[in-house]
């Protein structure tokens, strides 16, 4: 007879998802709210952290606990990237205050790697759509952390007057978002989940 250790042994999946505009980070029902759940019919996987509902792009999820902790815990100083489009004209000065660190809700920001993207990325179009003001000039940045708070980008940029109008998380380790459209996942290969 074999340990039953081992009869409950469950193979680990991990899933790579473009989380749409408005979309909960979360699978419980939310009053009329999109949510994971209207998207990924895997049973018993859970995000490995979390994206605002006003953000866009790239959410793991897990069925495996150790794996969701190594992702998701700041300790482990996981990378997230990040495009933004930033309403305002970038200065050389908000982007080295970015990467030096703000000070944001009473705490200093660790220090991440920023640069100005030379183009717009090409994305879907946001449903809705981003707002435009003719007189104000928009820009696009590449924020890499290794700390996720709360709405922290957005903060982030704020503080160094730059409001952020449209956020995407692009990558988060070595994993990347690729082509994947809003509400399309897949299965990430274990070659890629090597953290």
């Amino acid at each position: 007879m074999a340990p039953r250790s081992a009869a409950l042994k469950v193979r680990r999946i991990c899933i790579a998802l473009n989380k749409p505009f408005g979309v909960l980070t979360q699978f419980s029902a939310a009053e009329g709210r999109a949510t994971l759940a209207d998207f990924v019919k895997v049973p018993d996987v859970y995000p490995a952290g979390r994206l605002d509902a006003d953000s866009e792009g790239l959410v793991l999820l897990t069925n495996d606990g150790w794996l969701q902790h190594r992702l998701s815990d700041p300790r482990f100083e996981q990378t997230r990237t990040y495009w933004a489009q930033v309403e305002g004209a970038l200065t050389e000065a908000a982007l080295a205050s970015l990467r030096r660190g703000v000070r944001i809700q009473g705490y200093m920001t660790k220090p991440c790697q920023v640069r100005g993207l030379e183009a717009e990325p090409k994305l879907w179009p946001r449903d809705p759509p981003v707002r435009f003001r003719k007189e104000i000039p928009t820009a696009w940045i590449e924020l890499i952390l290794t700390e996720g708070r709360n709405r922290q980008v957005r903060r982030m940029t704020a503080a160094v007057g730059l409001p952020t109008l449209r956020l995407v998380r692009v990558a988060h380790g070595p994993i990347r978002l690729g082509n994947l459209q809003p509400g399309e996942w897949r299965e990430v290969s274990a070659r890629e989940l090597d953290v």
